[in-house]
């Protein structure tokens, strides 16, 4: 049976935080507090994270996580609600943990043979940069193992660009991943439901302005045309990538809501990252992926808020 979060509940809309991420987890957290209200949940309220956190947010019954991520996105907040008690959205404290770093995620999903991963290493803090690629083709791309939004994210055309490239993304962690850059297009899919009800919804295309899918040309508009459903892949790739986003999502123990993305070569999906919190803003993914199976902003909101409690 449906768990159904009643109208008169308490709801914490949690937002804005202590990352990188922090205007984007405004804009989506005031999204989602709008949908709330015009969906009837009149007591719901925005909460601005910080380290004050367990005392503002007593007295709610629910908490819906507009976090985005370090601290909100990683398992910490997942396991201070826990401690309180107050059952909120999203995915749970090892999942959350887990697919925050993206070594660890690709990691646990090299269990499944069926999941095509991209050729990477991980660099700690101290490692000759030079002898860890050596086995990797350039281009490159280098990322902090623990950050979202493209921050951080640099391509390597070359090798006396990697220092610099590896200098940019040790200011958000001290541990990078660097993977061969795969010359296609980005596609991403959600993945909605619990319990072995998972659901992929449509794949979302990406066609952008820029030389890759930067931060820009995630929350610029008019910088990426967003074609939804995806025209650019076969029907066997289309069922194959929907597929692998909901056997990953699964086999990362995720719950109630991701987005799972990839890359996508001759027609040849190749696995990026698992988003434990889909952004909510008015240019992002998910809602976009929703809307043309006839799932409305509102109603997504609705579906996530209802996940809660399931992600044990």
């Amino acid at each position: 049976m449906e768990y159904i979060v009643p109208k008169e509940a308490k709801i914490a809309v949690l937002c804005g935080g202590m990352s990188s991420e922090r205007e984007v987890s405004l804009r989506s957290g005031k999204n989602v507090l709008g949908a709330l209200k015009r969906l009837g949940y009149v007591n719901s309220e925005l909460v601005d994270v910080n380290q004050d956190i367990s005392n503002k947010i007593k007295g709610f019954d629910y908490a819906y996580n507009t976090l985005h991520g370090k601290y909100g996105e990683d398992g910490c907040i997942q396991g201070i609600l826990e401690i309180l008690k107050i059952p909120y959205t999203g995915c749970g404290v090892m999942a959350s943990a887990i697919c925050m770093n993206k070594e660890y995620t690709k990691r646990i999903l090299s269990t499944c043979k069926d999941i095509p991963l991209i050729k990477s290493v991980f660099v700690r803090k101290g490692d000759n940069l030079q002898d860890a690629v050596k086995d990797l083709k350039y281009p490159l791309i280098t990322k902090p193992v623990s950050e979202g939004s493209s921050f951080g994210m640099t391509k390597v055309n070359k090798p006396e660009e990697l220092q610099k490239a590896y200098e940019d993304a040790v200011k958000y962690n001290d541990d990078v991943l660097i993977e061969e850059f795969i010359d296609g297009f980005f596609v991403t899919v959600g993945v909605l439901g619990n319990q072995g009800k998972e659901f992929a919804t449509e794949i979302l295309e990406i066609r952008t302005k820029t030389e890759w899918y930067d931060f820009d040309a995630k929350y610029t508009k008019g910088l990426s045309e967003f074609i939804v459903p995806a025209t650019g892949i076969s029907n066997e790739c289309t069922k194959l990538v929907k597929e692998i986003a909901v056997k990953a999502h699964q086999t990362a123990g995720c719950s109630g809501v991701s987005r799972v993305d990839f890359m996508i070569k001759d027609d040849k999906p190749y696995f990026l990252e698992i988003n434990t919190n889909p952004g909510m803003t008015d240019t992002s993914d998910l809602p976009a992926q929703a809307k043309v199976m006839g799932i409305d902003y509102d109603q997504l909101v609705l579906m996530i808020l209802n996940s809660v409690g399931l992600n044990k």
